[in-house]
């Protein structure tokens, strides 16, 4: 049997078939051939990237997946010669032969002093209630400005071929995780670079840069990986202050960034087995969500509170004789936000796996602050009980009997302060719907509006942005004309469906205006559909867009003020060959009168990409 296993991410090496005997002497392209053509040839139907995508990057980080990373189990059916000879063979370099050369890029003056200032962009949304406003002063960059932005230099993530990672801006530097598991420290107004730490896998998290002071005085940035690994370097060189394994189950993840708060570092935990779901021989599911607090200075936990309290038990067997587990799934997806006044942390929860279907998942869930123990649970969703093997790939076995539309909270809360004092948690959700709830009153529901049809790539994807008057709201409902699996045809998404940016009334929900979706015009293979997280300023919104524009809207009318197209090549300030693509998870970024945004995402149709891109009124 021929079986597909895509997983969540950028690290998607599918392989395909039973375990089979080869030659001792390993022939690269008739091993992909045999074990992952149908997947990676039909790229978008399972997130497997294609062949072309996979020349970008190293032998050695798709080594690193078929041997400890995402793909680990689908790899543990190969030699170490088989997994290298793949690798070779799908890069075309080989192995050990090729090393990221950053040199040549290194700043001037790399032991120039670090002080994190205040006009930054730190972490996820810029402040620990996760509005993703930048205040004007902060911004340096006023509506009337963002028409002469131009590009101000390019910045290459080598040997990959996705930009998941959004940049913070801290103390005139920009802190940016990659899919090659490097974190960079760069210029922020030249992108020379003044260190680089490489982690033990991916990272898409943002960053997080704090000054934590006791014996030493040190400024500290925090970050997660995608093996459950959380992260504290020294802010000024990259040094490895800290590692902490916070979660042991093996499809554990991290891709919200850790929020920190009055000594402590609230680190968000996906349970990542949606995709494994799809092999009838996996043991569908056990993992589960979880927030965990550590200390900042030492990263020693304080606590640990799954999103779902019951221990997965084994249930029934499935079709093909794998046992089945549950409850499992309730991911938190997103950074979490700090409420100081209620000594509260609020987070977003995703779908359940298994089940049996749970009360927290598609949830706001408030965790007290010094214990970890859920105040409230206000489910948005009920009986949303989903996994991959639900409506893709040749077996159904671990589909729930009754799939959810799989409609995850991907998204931070938003917390705002109305004008009269009134404070609001703002949801956003894959369900097309943006929620007010009330956090003084246990998340009682104020309002909800529908802004789309939503469903599993669509409604509200990775965040809205709020400047205490409004919540803008950003649509992706992307669709496709074509989706045939195994038959090696590609996914072709419809250039008339999707997007939409929306200004929602903060205290009511009531729509105050609405964006037309962007036009494709004759771009091959374009959605309109806006996925990525937004950002906002005084007077004007900013939205990337699968079809690699992005764009600053007048927050007055939604009327489009700046259109850039990153999808196209550029000259990289590190000499390596840099391509823009669509724009999906990570937002743009404003401080110190530049405007920063990471473009390249070819996973469900999009378009590839590895840059990050800067911008200012002067250009260069």
């Amino acid at each position: 049997m021929r079986v597909c296993l895509p997983l969540p991410g950028p690290w998607k090496l599918l392989l395909v078939g039973a375990v089979v005997s080869f030659a001792a002497e390993p022939d690269g392209p008739a091993l992909y051939k045999q074990r992952c053509s149908a997947c990676h040839e039909a790229s978008g139907e399972t997130r497997a990237p294609a062949p072309a995508a996979m020349k970008l990057m190293s032998p050695e980080n798709i080594v690193r997946a078929l041997e400890a990373g995402a793909m680990k189990e689908q790899g543990a059916v190969l030699t170490a010669e088989q997994r290298r000879s793949i690798a070779e063979f799908l890069t075309g370099k080989v192995l050990g032969a090729e090393k990221t050369a950053v040199a040549a890029n290194y700043c001037a003056d790399r032991s120039a002093a670090f002080s994190p200032g205040d006009v930054n962009w730190n972490g996820w949304g810029s402040d620990v209630a996760n509005t993703r406003f930048q205040r004007g002063d902060h911004a340096g960059l006023t509506a009337a400005e963002v028409p002469k932005l131009k590009l101000k230099w390019a910045f290459a993530y080598p040997n990959t071929f996705v930009a998941n990672g959004q940049p913070a801006i801290v103390g005139g530097r920009v802190f940016v995780p990659s899919a090659n598991r490097n974190i960079y420290s760069l210029d922020a107004k030249s992108g020379c670079t003044y260190w680089t730490f490489e982690a033990q896998a991916p990272v898409r998290t943002a960053i997080t840069v704090v000054t934590l002071r006791g014996e030493r005085t040190r400024n500290v940035a925090f970050f997660g990986d995608r093996r459950a690994n959380a992260y504290a370097l020294d802010a000024s060189s990259g040094e490895l202050l800290w590692k902490t394994h916070v979660e042991e189950h093996s499809h554990a993840s991290i891709t919200g960034a850790p929020t920190y708060h009055e000594g402590r570092v609230y680190v968000p935990v996906v349970a990542a087995e949606e995709g494994s779901s799809m092999s009838p021989k996996y043991e569908c599911c056990s993992a589960r969500g979880a927030l965990v607090a550590l200390d900042a200075a030492t990263g020693k936990q304080i606590w640990k509170t799954y999103t779902i309290a019951e221990t997965p038990r084994p249930l029934k067997k499935n079709s093909e004789g794998a046992q089945m587990w549950g409850p499992s799934g309730a991911s938190i997806w997103s950074a979490p936000t700090v409420d100081m006044e209620r000594k509260a942390i609020y987070v977003g929860t995703g779908d359940n796996f298994s089940d049996p279907a749970t009360n927290t998942s598609d949830a706001v869930i408030a965790f007290a602050m010094d214990t970890g123990k859920i105040l409230w649970v206000r489910q948005l969703t009920e009986l949303d009980v989903f996994n991959m093997a639900c409506g893709q790939g040749p077996s159904h076995a671990n589909c729930p009997d009754k799939a959810g539309p799989d409609v995850d909270i991907g998204a931070s809360p938003i917390l705002v302060k109305l004008a009269n004092g009134k404070r609001v948690l703002l949801i956003s959700q894959k369900s097309g719907v943006a929620h007010g709830l009330d956090p003084d009153k246990n998340g009682e529901i104020l309002w909800q509006t529908r802004v789309g049809r939503g469903g599993a790539l669509g409604g509200i994807q990775w965040g809205s942005a709020s400047d205490g008057k409004n919540m803008y709201v950003a649509l992706s409902d992307i669709t496709f004309l074509q989706s045939e699996f195994g038959t090696g045809k590609k996914l072709i998404v419809d250039p008339k469906i999707g997007g939409g940016l929306f200004a929602l009334d903060a205290a009511t929900g009531k729509k105050v205006w609405a964006a037309d979706p962007p036009s494709c015009g004759d771009r091959p293979n374009c959605s309109p559909a806006q996925s990525a997280a937004i950002t906002a300023i005084p007077g004007v919104v900013f939205s990337g867009s699968i079809d690699g524009h992005l764009r600053g809207y007048s927050a007055t009318d939604g009327k489009i003020i700046w259109d850039f197209d990153t999808a196209h090549e550029f000259t990289s300030v590190n000499a390596v060959k840099a391509s823009g693509g669509s724009m999906d998870g990570p937002g743009p970024v404003v401080a110190g009168g530049m405007l920063y945004v990471s473009s390249g995402y070819g996973s469900w149709g999009g378009l590839n990409g590895n840059v990050l891109l800067a911008f200012s009124v002067d250009g260069k």
